[in-house]
């Protein structure tokens, strides 16, 4: 067992974790049992089947009493449009983030284009709710087209109203400086003589792609997500929804859709048993939420509230919102272990103000930290490289005794005080680390388009000119030069010395601040190596090798 050798264990078993997770994505198996159409709709209430028909837009049948308009709102974090016609976001840019970086165009999260649509949906179903399907969607009435959060305001509030059949109706938005939630409230005043009953929802829509934008460098999920009150958050992947209909009854709960850095999500109101649910319609994947059915007396008013969130995944902001939303930072099965890396990651850079300098120092930190378990592998493998001589010794004399040989070499072990596995099982707890950081350097907002110095410009694009994982190269070869393997097949030789290479090209597409946390790790291990050998060497326990 050589160090070199551990070291292409961690890679190819990174490259192997990540070839696994996208075979995955494009290969998985679908359920057993199709659930068709007629069978998804078998049990769904009369609201269901009218939410449904509401989604059209509006009915070739209907009569459209009003003609909508878009009204546009900016505040300082949000550039939107809301479609009158009920009171729908139809499009959402974020200023904050560029598209391109240097280009100045503002992260299109949402919109209505072409072939494309992402929008967030919300309206009153049930018996008297004006989103029923009978009719066309209400067409709000607006006192202004455009709406701008003044500087040093706080608030920003954007009023629809309507009148339906006895019901006055304010749907109001509520925008916050420096928010990306914003409060949506259904102000609902009954005018008639008559109980009137209605049913929030709230939905969001989009257009399924057919081509995946991920791949094994990069393996992003886009698709739907939902928390409920026992299971804080569940994946709910486009093809999920195409081959079964979430209904999940629940207090509280949100759905989203996930895209790599971003996420839209509805939170309905906290308190109340919501049902959340999916469906396809027309080529678009729909998840949602709706509340129980309310009665408004005659001459009462009520306010139905919810939340709707479009924006960055900021863990911090999103746990505020809902309890799980901030798991859409899906760090895989080692959240527990990325979480506080994360944490220590964001608390170095508020003191260097620099996102690459924060990844080299904790790199230090975490190399340092697993100092004693490198120390512990390499001195194993030391001892494991000195009995070699009488290893090949005991394999000449029990060639042909394989039941002779175990026994003989395990007292050997003992009697020497050697460990086989040493020299493995540091590596088998570093691997965890390994991913851990991985994933916080891949899923982290934070690092999109951060720059880090010189050509570096933005940790979560390739290196532009490719100087990183050259330089990740020789590093890697210089840690074979200082431990070669004893190798006497010509072919294993050769193989051990395309190594290097084969790594540095597999890295030119990984993101920089990869590429980055790498090489330096490299460095780091070179410089521990050293130590430990020259310490070993004043022991006689390492023999160096030519």
């Amino acid at each position: 067992m050589e160090s070199q050798r551990s070291i292409l264990v961690i890679g190819l078993a990174l490259v192997s974790f990540l070839l696994w997770q996208q075979w995955n994505i494009d290969t998985a198996p679908k359920p057993v049992t199709a659930v068709t159409e007629s069978s998804q709709n078998t049990g769904s209430s009369a609201a269901d089947l009218q939410l449904t028909t509401a989604d059209t837009e509006q009915s070739e049948t209907a009569a459209v009493v009003a003609t909508a308009k878009t009204i546009s709102v900016n505040t300082d974090v949000l550039q939107l449009n809301i479609d009158s016609r009920g009171g729908d976001i139809v499009a959402l840019e974020l200023p904050a983030f560029e598209l391109n970086k240097g280009q100045g165009d503002a992260y299109p999260l949402m919109r209505r284009k072409d072939d494309f649509e992402y929008v967030a949906q919300s309206g009153l179903i049930g018996r008297d709710g004006p989103d029923d399907g009978r009719n066309a969607r209400p067409v709000y009435n607006s006192v202004k087209s455009s709406y701008h959060l003044a500087d040093g305001a706080e608030q920003l509030i954007v009023p629809l109203t309507f009148d339906y059949n006895g019901l006055h109706i304010e749907k109001r938005f509520t925008f916050t400086a420096g928010h990306y939630d914003v409060r949506v409230d259904y102000l609902i005043t009954n005018q008639s003589a008559e109980v009137k009953t209605v049913q929030p929802y709230q939905h969001l829509v989009q257009t399924i792609e057919s081509g995946a934008k991920s791949s094994m460098m990069m393996p992003i999920y886009r698709g739907t997500a939902y928390g409920t009150s026992s299971e804080r958050y569940t994946k709910y992947s486009f093809d999920d929804v195409k081959d079964k209909n979430l209904l999940e009854a629940t207090q509280g709960g949100w759905v989203a859709m996930l895209e790599h850095y971003f996420v839209a999500a509805w939170v309905p109101e906290t308190a109340a048993e919501n049902q959340l649910y999916s469906k396809i319609f027309n080529g678009k994947a729909v998840i949602g939420a709706k509340g129980p059915a309310v009665n408004i007396q005659p001459g009462s008013e009520i306010t139905l509230t919810s939340t709707f969130y479009a924006g960055p995944k900021d863990q911090d902001k999103l746990a505020t919102i809902a309890n799980g939303l901030d798991l859409t930072v899906d760090y895989g099965f080692l959240w527990f272990i990325s979480q506080p890396l994360f944490w220590l990651l964001t608390t170095i850079q508020g003191f260097v103000v620099n996102w690459g300098l924060a990844i080299i120092c904790i790199t230090l930190i975490v190399k340092g930290g697993m100092y004693p378990l490198t120390k512990v592998q390499y001195e194993s493998m030391a001892k494991m490289r000195n009995l070699k001589p009488k290893i090949e010794e005991l394999q000449a004399r029990y060639k042909d005794d394989r039941q002779k040989m175990g026994p003989a070499m395990m007292e050997l072990y003992r009697k020497e005080k050697v460990n086989p596995m040493g020299g493995c099982l540091p590596m088998i707890v570093q691997m965890p680390i390994f991913l851990a950081l991985y994933w916080v350097f891949v899923e982290s907002v934070e690092l999109r388009h951060a720059p880090f110095m010189l050509w570096i410009n933005d940790l979560s694009a390739q290196d532009p000119y490719y100087v990183l994982p050259i330089l990740f190269g020789i590093s890697m070869f210089l840690m074979q030069r200082l431990t070669p393997m004893q190798v006497t097949d010509p072919m294993q030789q050769k193989i051990m010395m395309f190594m290097p290479v084969a790594f540095s090209v597999f890295f030119l597409w990984f993101p920089s601040g990869l590429v980055l946390y790498w090489f330096v790790s490299n460095l780091i291990s070179l410089a521990q190596m050293l130590y430990i050998y020259r310490g070993m060497e004043k022991k006689g326990l390492h023999t160096k090798k030519a």
